[in-house]
């Protein structure tokens, strides 16, 4: 008889990915989940003979040993070696039909498949190839099991989504195309793991690792900032973004996977906390881990660590950046859903992971996986970071007022209720938003509430005795003001056009009061980075006895157009001063809306027929608006992104361009675009098209 040889292999490819939940992945190479056998045919030269045997050696990583789990070798016996065996289900002659299943704790990535066969007392041995194991959010096993369908399909398959964003009196949403099927997006998303400082460190241990989506969270919060280890994104808060794109520019995470490749794994230039997310939120479903994108808005930036922050002016009404905390209009994390071994059952389910780079944690600017349910309950000792996310929607806010001029700054009034309101996140199946608030702490006032915020802060402060030591309980000790005031709206807020508010003062009292006023207007960046000052005015205002005045506040667009930066926010404070009583401050960031970009689509969308898309906007300002951009893009409707140079606009304009999309698969899909020029820095838009087989 001849030597036993392998003439072929048939993958089953189509077969395989269809019944691993795989079939998604526009890259060709065979991709399988843990837990689960894939079944593969081989054709030998002729029938296998007794006495011949075959065995599989599976391994992952660049030192694959057996005592690490990231190589087994077993034999087609169905007897288990290291988790991993092999059975024949069907023997046609020459072909094989094996199954090979792996253990559902296996380490995830890339593997080769190696095959010996014993034949006559002489072993040979080839390589049948590679593939690629991911976690499996389908299987009870895993420790990402997810058992609603609904979720499952949102969480894991949904390749586009809606990211939440703007002012707790003013929310908005951009869309946001995670794409984590597009090609070479699931190898760029293995290879950030491989680029880690763990990896880099240990590649033994790293890999190993990798059977743990708490260790694969952690790393990849680590990565996708460039703090430290080169990672995919650098961050840029400043307001001025040259030498890299604008933040808000950004359509989504597909692009800048791609460039971060391209680049030769250099940082792309710029991301700001929804970039961030967006970007972990396409890894970690590309890997199977279950995961979304939630918006927790008023979030503190506690850098003290303890459960408060501080935020300044001086007596003209000019906020400070001074002291190192601050509080964020919006920020942006995301969650990711596995079981917590390390912790507890009671700590399963939701997990926050935050990749934007804000504190680091063991030395490295990482965050999570911190459990929500451990967030809502005060168990800020519990692994990982608790301690700056419990904060973040918990924090109390002080406000002071420092004089520069005699050095002295006073607590002005302290406010238990404004941080960490509206926690959003996109709904399952469908585009409204879905209030997770009460996921992360009780009701605001409750009494669970304040015992929750006293074990977090007993458990900060293990020696503070309670009574009188958290800036709560001073606090009730202030004298109540006699004057109230707010920011009231009194026009529609559009860039270009004046933006019209007005102070409403009221007195409280039976008594008349004269109260000096100190105005500013400034424009800033999201996280309450100071821009530029763009208006100021002082008054003196009479108050009758319970009478309430509105003062106007008028801000011209020639004011505020040079330092408008994309987040087109504008904070304006008055520091309201009745004398020998405290300063009343009133506060308030107004968002002002960009002209409208409309996409319309022109013809019925069917896969691979090309669909011409329409786009209207009309230029609102009487000047021309020049270096017009246009930027689509869409996971199965267009390969990559589309770029189209517009110029220049000129005033009052309408304008119509007209462009063509190649579908590639079926179902509904999102559409985005993101127009800019000199004077709107992103105007975003998206659309919804069914696209037919």
């Amino acid at each position: 008889l001849t030597a036993l040889e392998v003439q072929n292999i048939n993958w089953q490819m189509s077969a395989n990915r269809r019944a691993h939940h795989t079939d998604k992945f526009s890259s060709q190479e065979l991709i399988v989940r843990r837990g689960q056998p894939l079944e593969i045919i081989i054709i030998y030269n002729r029938s296998l003979e007794s006495g011949e045997s075959l065995d599989f050696t599976v391994s992952t990583g660049p030192h694959p040993s057996e005592s690490a789990r990231t190589k087994a070798t077993f034999s087609v016996s169905g007897e288990s070696t290291g988790g991993w065996n092999a059975e024949i289900r069907a023997n046609n002659g020459n072909n094989l039909t094996i199954a090979i299943a792996s253990p559902v704790n296996a380490p995830i990535g890339w593997y080769t498949l190696d095959i010996q066969i014993s034949s006559r007392g002489r072993v040979s041995s080839m390589r049948l190839g590679t593939f690629i194991l991911l976690f499996n959010p389908w299987l009870q096993a895993d420790d990402v099991f997810m058992s609603n369908q609904a979720e499952r399909q949102e969480y894991v398959e949904e390749d586009s989504g809606i990211i939440y964003v703007g002012s707790t009196n003013r929310i908005g949403m951009v869309g946001w195309n995670f794409g984590q099927f597009e090609e070479d997006i699931l190898n760029i998303s293995i290879s950030i793991l491989d680029k880690s400082l763990n990896f880099r460190r240990d590649p033994t241990t790293d890999v190993a690792r990798r059977n743990d989506p708490k260790y694969v969270g952690r790393v990849l919060s680590a990565m996708i900032n460039s703090n430290d280890d080169n990672g995919v994104l650098a961050g840029n808060w400043s307001g001025s973004y040259t030498g890299g794109r604008d933040p808000r520019n950004w359509n989504g995470s597909v692009e800048i996977l791609k460039e971060w490749k391209k680049s030769g794994f250099r940082p792309v230039r710029y991301g700001q906390c929804w970039v961030f997310a967006g970007t972990l939120n396409t890894v970690l479903r590309s890997l199977g881990i279950p995961s979304r994108v939630i918006t927790n808005f008023n979030s503190a930036h506690d850098t003290d660590r303890n459960l408060s922050v501080d935020v300044y002016y001086d007596p003209m009404g000019n906020p400070l950046e001074k002291g190192s905390d601050s509080v964020w209009n919006f920020h942006v994390w995301n969650e990711g859903w596995f079981v917590r071994t390390d912790l507890g059952s009671s700590y399963n389910g939701w997990q926050v992971l935050d990749a934007t780079p804000q504190e680091r944690s063991q030395g490295v600017f990482q965050c999570g996986p911190a459990s929500v349910n451990a967030i809502r309950e005060g168990d800020v000792d519990r692994n990982f970071d608790m301690i700056f996310i419990f904060p973040e929607v918990n924090a109390d806010r002080i406000t002071w007022i420092y004089d520069a001029k005699t050095g002295s700054q006073k607590q002005n009034s302290l406010d238990t209720h404004s941080i960490g309101k509206y926690i959003s996140t996109k709904a399952v199946g469908s585009n409204s938003r879905m209030d997770v608030t009460d996921k992360y702490k009780y009701p605001e006032g409750s009494r669970e509430e304040r015992q929750v915020y006293q074990k977090a802060l007993s458990k900060l402060k293990p020696n503070a005795s309670f009574g009188a030591t958290s800036a709560r309980d001073l606090a009730g000790e202030e004298r109540a003001p006699s004057i109230s005031g707010r920011f009231k709206v009194t026009g529609i807020l559009t860039v270009g056009k004046e933006v019209s508010l007005a102070l409403l003062l009221k007195n409280l009292t039976s008594d008349r009061k004269t109260v000096t006023v100190n105005m500013t207007a400034w424009t800033i960046v999201y996280n309450g980075t100071l821009v530029h000052e763009v208006w100021k005015d002082s008054a003196t205002i009479s108050l009758d006895p319970e009478e309430e005045v509105q003062h106007p506040v008028k801000i011209a667009y020639s004011q505020y157009d040079r330092y408008l930066k994309s987040d087109n926010m504008i904070r304006t404070t008055a520091i309201c001063k009745v004398t020998d009583e405290a300063e009343v401050v009133v506060e308030r960031d107004v968002i002002l809306d960009n002209p409208t970009l409309t996409l319309e689509v022109l013809d019925r969308a069917r896969v691979r027929k090309p669909v011409n898309v329409q786009m209207l906007f009309s230029n609102p300002l009487d000047e021309p608006v020049k270096d017009c951009v246009l930027m689509v893009e869409g996971s199965g409707l267009l390969r990559g992104n589309l770029k189209i140079d517009l110029s220049r606009l000129v005033g009052m304009e309408k304008s119509r361009i007209r462009f063509e999309i190649l579908p590639t698969r079926s179902g509904t899909k999102q559409l985005l675009a993101d127009f800019s020029c000199n004077k709107f820095p992103a105007i975003k838009a998206m659309l919804s098209i069914d696209v037919a087989e």
